[in-house]
């Protein structure tokens, strides 16, 4: 049990940062696997994920146990000091599971089967299945729970099926009876005086399977809620099979922005946190998605190290077209990473498969062997990773926070909305952009979350929004903080229905404006900034506001069309706080504008003079700065008049100093430590919340 009080840090106290990929041997002969341990600690290779779709050969037949590989494997890898993240296999059950217990299948909303074939072929509902994946993980625990060369437990792999089946509604119907503890009460809470539809008895209620026209927006809300529940109950429970079992740090791998399940809710259970992100080489700005993702790990953790479980080091087989990355990606990729809090590098997989739905996926050891680019530019991170080594356990906490919430994110997307132009994600990263454009991060909260740590909090989407939340977060503003509201927020409560009254209710008195209206538009319109020599337009939405405080003043308004002369952006000064609210879906410029007032608000001042290159990254991670350019071309930066006080600053990679005015080249990455300060030249706290 100690060892899990401490998560991730029991792992890297010693070791440093890790650095590692999935090894999946069962793929090669076992011949190969000297030539495999000689290749990792060549490059750098200090942990590796085993046994992760390892089930078939673990378990061929029912009741039939073959471990004999995985033990020479795993008194290998601890022969040679290589650590091991041992997996549960269950994310993809074996074909005789499905074949002998058909239930088991997950079904579509239409009712079609989802076969054995592929991986995920399991109802996370099914009795079978579950009794199933508790025997292998029984199994795995009780055998290797001391094994030297295991050093975390890695359960399932991207939990995230979902099914439709009947065992399923039969799970769904008793977690409805926990959540509200009536029929009576699910008909109330889903408004089913809508279309007729009251159920009168527990069996007449289902998934929200194919229907003729739209669902009960409350129903759907809550199927998912379910399923994310019914997901992380599998995680718990092997989670505490192996904790019965074994002492090491137990965690499972997410996906980001995964729209499947709640990940504050995992957060809380996981020993900590890790993450699987794939940056698309096709999408030059992709960066800004990891960046972003990067900070809602630091988020979930609170600002502790994470780990970074897979990523890859060239191109992904699963997108429709599959770029590989240019000379330097990697390392750049990788490292940011790093910069924003994860303790680990890790890559799916180690050697590239030869066959298998996953064959022209890159790897750490292309098909062409070790004498190849990739594999050259491996060694040389896993170089650059020990350079880092003094980073293991540092905390990357900010003075920002992002709000986000999975059930927020569900209810505002359902098809019954306004627009479907107002897309939660378009909304955190246009919000999140001006930030990084600023050298600023974030860590992205729970809006349950404590807020008295930060200085400034963006609510770029919050649809949903509890009274006590809203309440928390004005009672924040009044104490002295900054906070800035996206459009179409504060719009519904916790069951998706809408508020009376003018909207946003809850919010109201701290924005200091309400509005009657929600207009998406036919046509951009023009909107006016007071003071600011800026041209810009409401793209799709635009809000009918009022200013109803003394306190308010508009900062834009809508400058055509039917809202010409009413306020577009507000700010109000709450008590000691600032707020700010935008009523309109806005340009990048434009949201630039506000982020930037509501940065001089909370006395926010940044590392670099004016913005950053639109392709260069900057954050902070204890004493040290990364500069890291994700452009294939040469980029200036010029670091702010507070660290040019401070003299030349030494990159920790190269040895070697650099002026505040400095040049990065094509993917080039500066990890910079000033001498003269050890405090975040980012944050000026202002208020003792």
């Amino acid at each position: 049990m100690q060892l899990r009080s401490h998560g991730l840090k029991n792992v890297t106290d010693g070791t440093g940062l890790l650095f590692g990929a999935d090894y999946n041997p069962e793929q090669w002969p076992e011949q190969t696997w000297p030539e495999d341990i000689a290749l990792m600690k060549r490059a750098g290779v200090n942990i590796v994920t085993v046994g992760v779709f390892s089930w078939a050969r673990l378990q061929p037949e029912e009741g039939q146990w073959n471990f004999g590989w995985l033990d020479r494997l795993l008194d290998l890898l601890a022969d040679n000091g290589i650590r091991v993240c041992l997996a549960t296999p269950t994310a993809s059950p074996p074909p005789w599971l499905g074949h002998h217990y058909p239930d088991s299948l997950p079904t579509t909303p239409d009712g079609t089967t989802l076969w054995y074939g592929s991986r995920n072929q399991f109802s996370p509902s099914s009795s079978a299945y579950r009794a199933a994946a508790l025997a292998v993980t029984s199994r795995l625990a009780s055998r290797y729970a001391g094994h030297p060369a295991v050093a975390m437990w890695h359960v399932g792999n991207e939990l995230g099926q979902i099914s439709y089946d009947d065992e399923t509604a039969v799970a769904f119907r008793s977690w409805l009876l926990r959540r509200y503890g009536s029929l009576d009460a699910v008909n109330t809470a889903w408004g089913t005086a809508f279309w007729s539809q009251g159920y009168s008895s527990w069996e007449e209620i289902l998934p929200p399977r194919t229907a003729p026209y739209m669902h009960n927006p409350t129903q759907v809300l809550d199927f998912h809620r379910f399923t994310s529940e019914a997901l992380l109950e599998l995680f718990m429970a092997e989670r505490d099979v192996i904790r019965s079992r074994a002492e090491q740090p137990v965690t499972t791998n997410l996906m980001g922005f995964f729209r499947g399940a709640d990940y504050f809710r995992f957060a809380k259970e996981t020993d900590f946190i890790g993450n699987n992100h794939y940056v698309d080489p096709a999408q030059p700005q992709s960066w800004e998605t990891a960046a972003l993702t990067h900070d809602l790990c630091r988020g979930l953790a609170g600002g502790a190290p994470w780990m970074l479980m897979e990523s890859a080091t060239s191109a992904v087989s699963w997108r429709g077209h599959n770029v590989a990355k240019d000379p330097g990606a990697l390392r750049v990729d990788s490292l940011s990473a790093i910069a924003r809090g994860s303790d680990a590098v890790c890559y799916f997989q180690f050697r590239q498969s030869a066959f298998g739905a996953e064959r022209f996926h890159s790897a750490m050891v292309p098909l062409a062997g070790a004498d190849t680019r990739v594999f050259r530019e491996v060694c040389s991170l896993g170089a650059d990773l020990q350079e880092l080594r003094l980073l293991a356990g540092t905390p990357a906490p900010s003075r920002i926070a992002v709000l986000f919430d999975w059930d927020s994110w569900w209810a505002s997307e359902s098809p019954d909305r306004p627009s479907n132009r107002l897309g939660v994600m378009d909304q955190l990263l246009a919000y999140y952009r001006p930030l990084l454009r600023r050298g600023h991060c974030v860590e992205v909260i729970h809006p349950s979350s404590p807020l008295g740590r930060f200085d400034l909090v963006l609510a770029p989407s919050l649809f949903l929004l509890g009274e006590k939340d809203a309440e928390a977060l004005g009672a924040w503003v009044s104490a002295g903080g900054t906070a800035v509201v996206g459009p179409f927020s504060g719009v519904a409560d916790a069951n998706g229905h809408l508020r009376s009254g003018r909207h946003p209710a809850v919010l109201a008195d701290m924005l200091g404006v309400t509005g009657e209206e929600w207009r998406p538009l036919a046509n951009p319109v023009r909107v006016a900034f007071a003071h600011e020599p800026l041209e810009a337009e409401a793209l799709s939405w635009s809000e009918d506001l009022r200013i109803h405080t003394a306190s308010a003043s508009p900062v834009a308004s809508f400058a055509s069309g039917p809202l010409s002369g009413q306020p577009a952006v507000v700010r109000n000064n709450y008590g000691k706080g600032w707020s700010w609210y935008a009523g309109a879906d806005l340009p990048q410029s434009a949201v630039a504008v506000i982020i930037e007032g509501a940065l001089r608000d909370a006395r926010l001042t940044s590392a670099v003079a004016g913005e950053l290159p639109s392709d260069v990254e900057l954050a902070q991670r204890g004493d040290y700065l990364f500069l890291l350019n994700h452009g294939d071309g040469s980029r200036r930066v010029e670091l702010n008049e507070h660290l040019k006080a401070g003299g030349p600053s030494l990159d920790l990679l190269s040895g070697t100093t650099h002026e505040a005015e400095l040049t990065l080249p094509p993917y080039g990455v500066l990890v910079l430590k000033n001498s003269h300060t050890t405090e975040d030249p980012t944050s000026q706290q202002q208020n003792g919340n």
